[in-house]
């Protein structure tokens, strides 16, 4: 039987001042951040996002999954020892794991790799009322949630779960080369009778997919290389 994962989404955001050191100073925190990266990501999904202009309090994401929560403990543990680190701060983090869907046959027991340029993400609360329906009531319920998302195929969702594990409930990350059909989906899915149960569903970050490389470039602007755009 595969494996569930375990799915933390890292938000960083980086001081302001650490763009006015030497060039010098930021390309060896930059180096190390990228170590610790690539040798957690030798054996782990790991993807990177960047904010810059898309959020104002936060700059990069940090996908990253593994079946094992140490592993995770243990790359934040590396990843806090690099220069870059020291002159960022955390301002939202979201820990969540897979398991299958009670309201469809896709079982999503890992976050998959996908290719798409944009990527949504957002912690998802339901109210109590919601699980005091029946079962069968609140299946009913889904399968109208369900049937619009399946008007919009060029969006791709990854649900994973946070009961216990972190103050939200679910943390959902919708992937599509198309930001237009994303914004529609939303607007469409907020007249579902689904919508009424939706105790808290923000913030929202709109994250812009791009090798480490350069999304650690974006931070302070530096020149991209061409194996990086």
């Amino acid at each position: 039987m595969p494996e569930r994962h375990f799915i933390k989404y890292t938000f960083l955001q980086v001081d302001p001042a650490w763009r006015r050191l030497s060039d010098q100073e930021r390309s060896a925190h930059k180096r190390e951040f990228t170590a610790a990266c690539e040798d957690f990501a030798d054996g782990h999904l790991l993807r990177s996002f960047s904010l810059v202009g898309t959020r104002g309090d936060a700059d990069l994401l940090l996908l990253s999954q593994s079946a094992n929560l140490d592993h995770i403990h243990e790359f934040h543990v590396v990843l806090a020892q690099s220069g870059l680190m020291k002159w960022a701060t955390t301002p939202y983090s979201y820990l969540a794991m897979t398991k299958p869907s009670e309201y469809s046959d896709e079982s999503r027991l890992e976050v998959r790799p996908g290719h798409s340029h944009y990527l949504f993400v957002y912690p998802f609360v339901k109210t109590r009322e919601w699980y005091r329906l029946p079962a069968d009531e609140r299946w009913r319920i889904m399968q109208e949630h369900i049937q619009v998302g399946k008007e919009y195929p060029s969006i791709d969702l990854n649900t994973s779960y946070s009961f216990g594990l972190d103050d939200q409930e679910f943390v959902v990350a919708f992937e599509t080369d198309r930001p237009a059909d994303f914004l529609d989906l939303v607007q469409r899915l907020r007249t579902t009778e689904s919508s009424e149960y939706t105790k808290r569903d923000t913030p929202t970050f709109t994250c812009i997919a791009a090798s480490l490389e350069r999304t650690l470039n974006a931070l302070d602007g530096a020149a991209l290389t061409p194996a990086s755009i």
